[in-house]
C-alpha cells in the first residue's frame, strides 16, 4: 500500500490548479488531441473524493482524449456553489456531486441527464447491483436514475472498546440514547482532553442537523404533520433538541459549535473522545492506520433509539449527476463526461481503491458487489456488516413515528429546505455555543418553518 501522509497537500494543490484553470478561456486544452474534451467536475472535499482526484490520473491515461479539471469544495459550499449553478441553468460544471436531497428534485425540475441509457450501453456497468435503498433514493418521479453512487451511508455509534473495558462499560447489542449520555458522562475526562461523545455542531442543514434530525425522529418529533403544520416547538422535538444541546455541552468536545464530520473525525481518530455518533462512512478513516490513533480499538453499535425503539439512523449518497447544460454542449461532451462518472462509481474502481490505497479506503455502501470482495470483507469485518444492515434498514419515506408529507431522514425532501435547514442550524448551534436557549432556538425556528409550510398549505388549498 502506497504511503499518503502527503496527500492533502497533493489534494489542495490539485483543487486549486482546478479553480485556476476553470478561470481562463481555452486553458487546459494545450497538449491534448484535436477534438479532446474537458471535463470540469463540482466534487465534495471528503476523503473518498479526494482519493479519487489523486486516483484520477489512471482515468486520464486511459482516456487520452479527455482532460480532468476539478473544482473541490467543503460541503456547505459544495451545496451552495453546485446548487446555484444548476438551478440557474450555469454551465461551468459538466459534472456534480450531489445526493439523495437533489436528485429526485431536480430531475423532476427537468435540471438533471437521465443516467439510464448510459447505464444501459455501458458494458459491465451493472446498476442492478447497486444497493436497492441508495437506487431508489436517486431515482426520479420516473423509476430512472438521475445520479449514480459514490458511497453511500447511514448511521451508527463509534465507540472506544478500551475505554469502556477500562471503565467496566459494556455496549449494549441496541444501545438508547439514555445510556448513550450515561456512558458520555462517565467517560468525560476533561483532565485528560477526552469527550465523552463527540456531535456535531457547526451550522448547515448537512452538518449539525444530520445527527440532530435523526434524533429528532428517535423521539417521535417530525417537521410539520400532514396538514404542513411546522412541530419545532412540539414536545418531542423540544425534548429531543434539548437532550442533543445539554449532552454535547456536558460531555461533548470542545468548540463543539464549530465541530462537523471532518472536525468530530479527527477527534475520534486521535484519541480525544470516547464514542462519536455520525456516518457510517466514518469507518474506514477510522481503520485506516495513516489516518488514525485507535485502528482496532473501535466498537461499532447501531444507531441509538429514542421512543418506543425508535432508531436515528439515517440515508445518504453522495452521487455524481450530469446537468442538462451539459447536454446542451452536445452528446460528445456528455459521453466524455459519462465515461468519467462511470469510471468512478464502477466495480473496477472499488478494486482499484482498495489495491491502491488500502481496502478500508473503498468507497461504501453503493453497490453489493462490495461486501462481496473477500479482501474488503476481512479489512471491514469490525464495521462492514453493521453498514449495510444500517442501510438496508433506513426507510426515508417513513422517517418517524407520526405522518409525514415529506420523505427524507436527516433532511425535509423539499426545495426550500436547503435555506430553512441552515437557519434553524444557525439557532441550534448558537444554543451550543451558549448564546441562547434552546427554547429560544426553537421558537426561532418555528418561525422559520411556519413561513415554509404556509406556502405549502396554500398549494393544497389552491389545487
Amino acid at each position: 500500500m502506497r504511503a499518503r501522509r502527503s496527500r492533502p497537500v497533493v489534494v489542495a494543490l490539485l483543487a486549486v490548479l482546478s479553480l485556476a484553470l476553470s478561470g481562463c478561456a481555452g486553458a487546459g486544452t494545450l497538449g491534448l488531441p484535436e477534438g479532446a474534451r474537458i471535463v470540469t467536475i463540482a466534487i465534495v472535499s471528503n476523503p473518498q473524493m479526494e482519493d479519487a482526484i489523486e486516483l484520477s490520473p489512471r482515468f486520464e491515461a486511459e482516456n487520452p482524449d479527455i482532460k480532468l479539471r476539478f473544482v473541490s469544495l467543503s460541503e456547505n459550499e459544495a451545496r451552495a456553489k453546485i446548487t446555484a449553478s444548476v438551478a440557474t441553468g450555469g454551465d461551468e460544471f459538466d459534472a456534480v456531486m450531489i445526493s439523495n436531497y437533489e436528485t429526485p428534485q431536480w430531475a423532476r425540475n427537468g435540471w438533471l441527464v437521465d443516467l439510464d441509457p448510459l447505464m444501459a450501453q455501458t458494458p459491465g456497468y451493472d446498476q442492478d447491483d447497486f444497493t436497492p435503498s441508495i437506487r431508489n433514493a436517486l431515482s426520479g418521479p420516473d423509476g430512472h436514475m438521475y445520479s449514480v453512487p459514490f458511497y453511500g451511508e447511514s448511521a451508527f455509534l463509534m465507540y472506544r472498546k478500551d475505554l469502556f473495558a477500562q471503565a467496566g462499560l459494556t455496549m449494549p447489542a441496541n444501545p438508547t440514547w439514555e445510556q448513550v449520555a450515561g456512558f458520555a458522562d462517565r467517560l468525560t475526562d476533561r483532565e485528560q482532553n477526552r469527550a465523552g461523545i463527540c456531535l456535531r455542531g457547526k451550522p448547515g442543514w448537512g452538518e449539525v442537523m444530520a445527527p440532530l434530525g435523526a434524533m429528532i425522529n428517535s423521539f417521535g418529533g417530525r417537521w410539520y404533520d400532514e396538514q404542513w403544520n411546522a412541530q419545532l416547538t412540539s414536545p418531542e422535538v423540544r425534548r429531543a433538541a434539548n437532550f442533543y444541546v445539554d449532552l454535547v455541552r456536558r460531555s461533548g468536545q470542545a468548540g463543539a459549535a464549530g465541530s462537523g464530520f471532518s472536525e468530530c473525525g479527527t477527534q475520534f481518530s486521535q484519541g480525544n473522545t470516547a464514542m462519536w455518533f455520525d456516518a457510517t462512512v466514518a469507518a474506514g478513516l477510522l481503520e485506516n492506520p495513516e489516518e488514525s490513533r485507535v485502528v482496532g480499538d473501535v466498537g461499532y453499535a447501531p444507531a441509538p433509539t429514542g421512543v418506543d425503539g425508535l432508531p436515528s439512523g439515517w440515508l445518504y449518497s453522495w452521487a455524481l449527476a450530469i446537468p442538462r447544460t451539459t447536454a446542451e454542449k452536445g452528446p460528445e461532451q456528455v459521453d466524455a463526461t459519462w465515461r468519467f462518472l462511470s469510471w468512478m462509481t464502477s466495480k473496477p474502481y472499488q478494486r482499484m481503491v482498495g489495491e491502491e490505497l488500502g481496502w478500508t479506503s473503498v468507497p461504501p455502501g453503493a453497490r453489493k458487489s462490495t461486501y462481496e470482495i473477500p479482501e474488503y470483507v476481512e479489512a471491514s469485518q469490525a464495521y462492514g456488516p453493521q453498514t449495510q444492515a444500517a442501510i438496508n434498514a433506513a426507510d426515508q419515506d417513513r422517517p418517524t413515528r407520526d405522518p409525514v408529507p415529506y420523505t427524507g431522514l436527516q433532511f425535509v425532501g423539499i426545495p426550500e429546505f436547503q435555506d430553512l435547514g441552515t437557519r434553524v442550524s444557525q439557532q441550534i448551534s448558537a444554543a451550543i455555543a451558549g448564546q441562547q436557549s434552546v427554547d429560544e432556538a426553537l421558537e426561532q425556528a418555528q418561525n422559520y418553518a411556519e413561513t415554509v409550510g404556509e406556502s405549502y398549505q396554500q398549494q393544497g388549498a389552491d389545487s
